[in-house]
């Protein structure tokens, strides 16, 4: 049996059934930390899953931690990730932030019915997501958020999350909306399909998360005219397409660290 001192650390839950991990918690103050578990997570060589206050503070302070510290700071942040991926000249869907009541007004300027609106910051899983196909529609949507995240409607009944973790893909499949339904996000009723993927979007997968420095991420593409596009990063994906390749997540992970790929 391995001794403490011969196993990772972790801080967030995540980790906290794998047997070469020893799960510590997050706490805010540093101070709370027991004398023998603040000992353990300063010699660490590496730090895993430290939330996003203590990668921030091992950022600042030079420490070793997994995932990357640029994971976390554009965690369900679509308002970064959208102005990154510009930035980067990756392929996104046509998007728009508009603040306030002036610049909502101009919203049809810039795009035609139907688009998307999105909440900016926050959602996942497909929530806060909103066909816009009128006015009233809009109208609705804009009295939610002062701040309103707004993209071209690229219509099709499937999208493909790619699962990244170190350098590597860990699996990726097709998620297929349910009828009459424009997302295919499965916690919104989309089904897997094994079907495999092209190699394109794989290719732009791996090239975004590099890019973006982004080491433990799904990222959703869409196919739209045999083009692919970037629609976002999830840096809290769900476990589904694990379950649907028969990848045991705990297994695999204890593999990579022990590989030292991450």
């Amino acid at each position: 049996m391995k001794s403490k001192k011969s196993k990772k650390v972790a801080l967030e839950a995540r980790l906290r059934k794998c047997k070469n991990i020893i799960t510590i918690g997050v706490r805010p103050n540093f101070s709370d930390y027991s004398t023998p578990d603040a000992e353990l997570i300063m010699s660490a060589d590496k730090i895993y899953y430290p939330s996003m206050f203590y990668a921030d503070l091992f950022n600042a302070m030079g420490k070793n931690f997994f995932p990357s510290h640029q994971t976390y700071l554009f965690a369900q942040d679509k308002i970064k990730q959208t102005s990154l991926l510009n930035l980067l000249g990756i392929p996104h869907p046509k998007t728009r932030i508009f603040y306030g009541k002036r610049q909502k007004l101009t919203i049809t300027d810039y795009f035609k019915f139907p688009f998307i609106g999105k909440v900016p910051r926050g959602s996942a899983m497909g929530k806060g997501v909103y066909l816009i196909k009128n006015k009233n529609d809009l109208a609705e949507y804009c009295d939610k958020k002062h701040v309103v995240y707004i993209q071209e409607y690229l219509p099709s009944d499937r999208d493909i999350r790619i699962v990244i973790i170190g350098n590597k893909i860990v699996h990726a499949y097709w998620r297929i909306a349910s009828p009459g339904e424009f997302r295919s996000n499965i916690a919104a009723g989309g089904s897997v399909s094994l079907k495999p993927v092209p190699a394109k979007p794989l290719e732009l997968a791996l090239y975004t998360a590099k890019k973006c420095q982004w080491n433990d991420v799904g990222i959703d593409i869409i196919q739209h005219n045999d083009k692919y596009y970037v629609l976002e990063a999830n840096m809290k994906y769900g476990k589904e397409g694990f379950r649907q390749f028969g990848i045991d997540y705990i297994e695999l992970m204890e593999q990579l660290i022990e590989e030292g790929a991450i």
